[in-house]
Formats: C-alpha cells, structure tokens, sequence
C-alpha cells in the first residue's frame, strides 16, 4: 500500500490535485477490497472509510449533539461521480446520504485553512488536507493488517508498476 499512499502524497506535493483527489478516493475501495472481496464495491467502501476516516468528522454540534460531516456513503458517492462523470455533484447518486455537494478548495496559503466547513447539504474541503487525512488513514490501516495473512496474500495481487530494466520495480 506504500506505493500507493506515496504516489498520492507526491501528487499533493507537486499540487497535481485531481490526479491526487482520484487516487485519494479510490484508496478506501482498495483497502475494502483487500478486506472482503466478495463485498460490494459501495458496501465494502463505506465500511473501511466509516471505519477509518469518518471519526475524524464527527463534531459535537450545540442543540444536535454529535454529527458525522462525512460518511462513507457519501465519499463513495462523491468517489463514483468523480471516477465515473469527472463531477463533484453527489444529489442523484443512489449511495448518498446527507450530502447533495463538494466543493473541494485549494490551500488557501498564509497558513489558513477551508477544511470540512458544511454549508447548507454542501461539503466544503481542502483538497490537500483531505488527500493526506486519506494516505494517513491508509498507512495506519496497512499498518493495522501486517500480520493478517489472507490481506497480505490478496495484496500481492496489486498493480506493480516495473521499471524498464529487467527484474527492478518500481515502488
């Protein structure tokens, strides 16, 4: 999953934000699949990213008590309109939940921040900070499964892109 998770730090750090934004949201797809393959793509998602990412968006709100901003439904919402349509409007994807909308913002600089702020059934969020919440949330994860003989066996079976000169990869 290093591979993975560096590429997608590499893109956020050359600012290449829709290549970043593509392999952040098809991370949890991999993860869910290594998990249990005979899931369904939008089940096994959500479940890894409720597991792994949603916590970090739960938020204690005054007269409503806590709140998840972003779930796993959503996400894979967002995940298949963007992969699949290049959109960011979540509103006639069956898998959403709360959520009708993204609007992903760039970093604004001067060290400020425009990360998880709703507005009305729009998620606003920097699509640095999210890109790295979701590499952080993998690494843990890989870290999580070492051990776990049947993931590691079904991890061999990732792409592995090899170099030009026989018998070196690429990592």
């Amino acid at each position: 999953m290093e591979r993975f998770t560096k590429s997608l730090r590499s893109s956020v750090a050359h600012q290449d934000w829709y290549v970043a934004l593509a392999t952040a949201l098809t991370l949890p797809d991999v993860c869910g699949r290594l998990i249990n393959p005979k899931l369904g793509s939008g089940a096994r998602y959500a479940a890894w990213f409720d597991g792994w990412i949603a916590p970090g968006y739960v938020h204690q709100l005054p007269k409503i008590g806590f709140h998840c901003f972003l779930t796993g439904d959503d996400c894979y919402a967002l995940r298949c309109s963007y992969l699949h349509e290049g959109g960011a409007d979540i509103s006639q994807q069956k898998a959403r939940k709360a959520l009708d909308d993204f609007h992903f913002i760039v970093p604004p600089g001067n060290g400020n921040t425009v990360h998880r702020n709703r507005i009305n059934n729009t998620l606003q969020l920097q699509v640095d900070k999210f890109c790295i919440e979701i590499a952080d949330a993998v690494d843990k994860w890989a870290a999580s499964v070492a051990n776990n003989e049947d993931i590691q066996e079904r991890m061999k079976s990732l792409l592995m892109i090899h170099n030009h000169v026989p018998g070196i990869q690429y990592n």
